[in-house]
């Protein structure tokens, strides 16, 4: 599967793109209606006030008399108060539209991720996920509660100005509104390359975002591998595209709204001009020429705004298409409209539907290959796990070890052939199902932000204190904990960085152990962990793995001796299976192995 952010978006305007807000916006319905009305409100306002100021000079300056100038003062202040009204009002409404919208698309975003497959985010980088899920929610919320607003207010300010102009002088009006077309047909010209370049300005956006977070996560690994002046000069590199991308935006935007500024400005030199000619001629009077000059004027502004706004929601597109594009991610793994109705989703389960699971895994005539892959991984693979049974799989880094088990506890699915829980294809019961009786414990485990007790209660919510310090006891994990100097309560840190990894894989043991799972997961499990720390949870994982089916990743070959079962893997495919003395005896790849590791690991021990 190619990664999410190759993607490219090339449509130019597109309705239907701006459509998908739809769900997103219907419910704050009455703020949008309330915003229109208040915006209206202050428009309106906005055109009278020229027209209070013609009363002033036609009835006060050119009749040279204060008379009536107190009630005409009270109607002012209160236009003014209207003015001031309107505005807290629509402001108010945008807020929260801004606020509630931005929260709901978050959480939209969020929730989709969590129902995303295994192999999605082996293709994502976690920087891009962030660029959409902060960044571009975050814009389109801010643009469609106050650019929308902006917008709002000049279409309808100069609408109200068009009108009040032709009625006052239909002739002059028309010299203003012949800069309509010419604006419409520069937007028209420009939107597709301010689109075009602005696409580039937040696509690159993302790849930064995702520097970034590589460059913090890995800050150790680049400090001892000295590679610091490699990612500076890669990162350079993605900002000096991003600036070139952001200029040539820069650019045509600054030559699109000069022209909309000059056309305005010629509309305004001509009303000038021509009403002054009218004025000497006495056609016009010198108050209806100072309200004209006025809405000119004053025209200019939000015909400017308009057009820079209206550039501004042309790039936003590339944002929606961003965000829509990972809401139309589609699970790689996903239960029927049939499963889902009798078990449940992953956020509303139907637990009392579950049947309980044993643990028996049969592979049936299973052929596999990878989304992205070319060839074949499995082909007729066919194997019966007896409930209990603890089956080690074997082979050297990179030859495909994992892939049996992602395909037994569902994170893919088969090309071809059932794989069968308790004698039913499992794809006839719910991942979350299956994923509820799995305990699994990485190489690299993860730990959330938290204290050692949170962590632990991971495996089960509900579990008592005791219960959590029985889990890690079990598993010498109360040896880490005795380290602590807040014991229980210490902070392990963001991803656990304030333990070694051996400790957080320990930690992690004891979360999985708290679940009671019936399907146990080792991958690699102990092989950050010294080797005495090693032996301390030997006995105790043969007595947890005791009448559960039981899946070890091993690299220390030492660890799966006593495995019911071990399967070796070389180059993705499986060459050998037996127990560990019958596959010694055969001389086979898996006795090069074993005696390969085992001299290294003498030889380690001389060395110590």
């Amino acid at each position: 599967m190619a990664a999410f952010d190759e993607q490219e978006y090339t449509k130019s305007f597109d309705l239907s793109i701006w459509k998908r807000l739809g769900p997103i916006l219907r419910p704050y319905g009455a703020c949008f209606v309330g915003m229109f009305a208040f915006n209206a409100l202050t428009a309106a306002v906005d055109v009278a006030l020229p027209l209070l100021q013609r009363f002033a000079i036609a009835n006060f300056i050119e009749e040279n008399t204060l008379a009536g100038i107190v009630p005409y003062g009270a109607v002012y202040l209160a236009v003014i108060l209207l003015q001031a009204l309107s505005v807290v009002l629509f402001a108010r409404n945008s807020m929260y539209i801004e606020m509630s919208a931005g929260r709901d698309l978050r959480r939209k975003l969020f929730t989709h991720l969590q129902t995303l497959s295994f192999s999605f985010y082996n293709v994502t980088p976690v920087g891009y996920l962030l660029s959409r899920v902060m960044s571009d929610t975050n814009r389109i919320a801010g643009m469609i509660a106050w650019n929308l607003t902006d917008i709002l207010w000049a279409m309808f300010y100069v609408l109200g100005t068009f009108v009040s102009m032709l009625l006052l002088n239909w002739k002059l009006a028309l010299v203003v509104i012949l800069i309509v077309p010419a604006i419409a047909v520069l937007t028209w010209y420009f939107q597709n390359r301010i689109l075009h370049w602005n696409r580039k300005v937040r696509k690159l956006n993302s790849k930064i975002t995702g520097a970034f977070n590589e460059g913090i996560t890995g800050a150790k690994t680049s400090k001892t591998l000295v590679i610091e002046e490699q990612n500076t000069a890669a990162f350079r590199r993605l900002t000096e595209s991003m600036r070139v991308a952001g200029v040539r935006a820069a650019r045509l935007n600054a030559v699109y709204i000069p022209l909309v500024l000059f056309f305005s400005t010629m509309a305004v030199a001509i009303v000038l001009l021509r009403g002054g000619h009218m004025v000497l001629e006495q056609v016009l009077e010198i108050a209806t020429l100072s309200t004209f000059t006025t809405y000119a004027v004053g025209i200019f502004e939000p015909i400017q705004m308009t057009a820079a706004n209206i550039a501004e929601f042309i790039s936003l597109q590339a944002s929606i298409e961003r965000v829509t594009g990972l809401l139309d991610e589609v699970p790689m793994v996903r239960d029927t409209p049939e499963v889902e109705a009798k078990y449940g989703d992953v956020f509303e389960p139907k637990r009392e539907n579950w049947e309980p699971l044993k643990g028996d895994i049969e592979f049936r005539d299973v052929t596999f290959r990878y989304p992205d892959g070319g060839e074949n991984v499995l082909e007729h693979f066919s194997l019966k796990i007896p409930a209990g049974t603890t089956v080690a799989i074997v082979g050297e880094t990179g030859a495909g070890k994992s892939t049996l088990v992602n395909l037994a506890c569902r994170f893919f699915e088969p090309t071809e052939g059932q794989i069968l829980i308790d004698g039913r294809d499992y794809r006839e019961r719910s991942q979350l199902w299956l994923h509820a009786n799995i305990g699994y414990v990485l190489q690299s485990p993860h730990l959330f932000s938290g204290s050692v007790r949170e962590n632990i209660r991971y495996g089960r919510l509900d579990a008592t204190d005791a219960e959590v310090e029985a889990a890690a006891k079990a598993v010498s994990a109360d040896t880490v904990v005795a380290k602590l100097e807040k014991g229980w309560e210490s902070d392990v840190g963001e991803g656990g960085d304030k333990l070694s990894t051996g400790e957080k894989q320990l930690i992690s043991f004891a979360r999985a152990v708290l679940a009671n799972p019936r399907i146990f997961v080792l991958d690699e499990a102990t092989s950050s962990i010294d080797t005495q720390t090693e032996q301390l949870i030997q006995d105790a994982i043969d007595h947890l793995l005791k009448d559960r089916t039981s899946f070890l990743i091993a690299h220390r070959l030492s660890t799966i001796r006593k495995a019911d079962l071990i399967l070796v893997v070389r180059d993705g495919k499986i060459v050998e299976q037996g127990k560990h003395q019958k596959l010694l005896a055969k001389g086979g790849y898996y006795h090069d192995l074993y005696s390969k590791q085992f001299a290294e690991e003498n030889a380690a021990k001389i060395l110590q």
